[in-house]
């Protein structure tokens, strides 16, 4: 058993999203109560041909540990090379292998979903990258439940991915085809988790502290991976463990704490330069703060004032206007 899930009844994991889940919002979460990270997903064949831009997404800091590097790619034995490469470099606490992203520039080159329609393809890659890492650090999984509604095969591909060697696998309640629409099948994820004796981690749809109360009550999941709702709410890790812990609801986040946040989002993201310069971090960052501001006082406004913020000063700026609104 990996030692993060005999530690606590559920560990909360964030979940691995492109373009969200940089250092600083691992920072962030960490400090707000996830338990267990992984990176944004890596290209394999990007870190076999020592291209600096993929290597920076390996980045990780001691704090945020136990924390994983996700690779996606489809031929094993290329993958188990620069799974090796970033053990050398880093030594994450595990690699995780995206055998769930939906995206059609991964899904386009064999990799994420599309080997949920090849079974030996996906049990070959896993195969190589077990073998590749030995007994440095675990692989696991990340799937979803299938391509789409005519092949869900979650339970078969945790047996597969069981049998080669894999020690935990976190299993998204849609299928390829939904993309992120529709909503996620938890008795697929109950299935899956009841298939293996191997630790699953259930994701989708989880956005607040009783829905992740209730999925853990009522399936047959080891832990939880919050996605989505972790872009708007950070503060749900925090909350889902309160109330795990003892039942009562933490009073709801105010809106000067949460101003207080995105900007120190801002100012960590600033000064941790991956995106350049300051306009160049604040432009990087708008999206992440329209995010942010859905249910804000005046939001459909404000979020036409983020969509322009090209400095700390300017968002320094709204947050005291609109605080003095409140």
């Amino acid at each position: 058993m990996l030692p993060w899930f005999s530690q606590q009844d559920y560990p909360l994991f964030l979940a691995p999203m492109a373009g969200v889940t940089d250092v600083t919002f691992r920072t962030i979460c960490k400090e707000l109560g996830a338990d267990v990270m992984t990176t944004e997903f890596v290209s394999a064949e990007g870190i076999m041909q020592a291209d600096e831009r993929t290597r920076k997404y390996t980045e990780f800091t001691d704090e945020q540990r136990p924390v994983g590097v996700q690779l996606f790619g489809a031929d094993g034995k290329r993958m188990g090379e620069a799974a090796k490469k970033i053990i050398d470099w880093k030594r994450p606490d595990f690699i995780d292998i995206n055998f769930g992203c939906p995206v059609n520039k991964v899904v386009s080159k064999n990799g994420g979903s599309s080997l949920l329609k090849d079974c030996p393809l996906l049990a070959t890659t896993a195969r190589g990258i077990v073998e590749a890492v030995g007994d440095l650090v675990p692989v696991t999984a990340k799937i979803r439940i299938g391509w789409d509604f005519d092949s869900i095969n979650a339970p078969e591909v945790c047996q597969i991915l069981e049998s080669e060697g894999i020690r935990s696998i976190a299993v998204h309640g849609r299928t390829r085809s939904q993309g992120y629409s529709g909503e996620a099948d938890w008795d697929v994820i109950d299935q899956a988790a009841r298939s293996t004796s191997l630790p699953v981690i259930g994701n989708g749809d989880l956005s607040s502290a009783e829905i992740i109360k209730q999925r853990c009550e009522s399936t047959a999941v080891s832990g939880l991976m919050i996605g989505r709702a972790a872009m708007n709410n950070p503060w749900i890790f925090r909350e889902a463990k309160h109330y795990l812990r003892t039942g009562e609801l933490l009073p709801p986040v105010t809106l000067e704490e949460r101003w207080t946040h995105i900007l120190r989002h801002c100012r960590l993201a600033i000064s941790s330069s991956r995106y350049g310069t300051e306009r160049h971090t604040m432009t990087a960052m708008r999206s992440r703060l329209m995010t942010y501001a859905k249910g804000f006082p005046g939001s459909k406004a404000l979020r036409k004032e983020l969509c322009r913020v090209e400095s700390l000063g300017q968002l320094e700026d709204l947050a005291s206007a609109n605080l003095g609104r409140e």
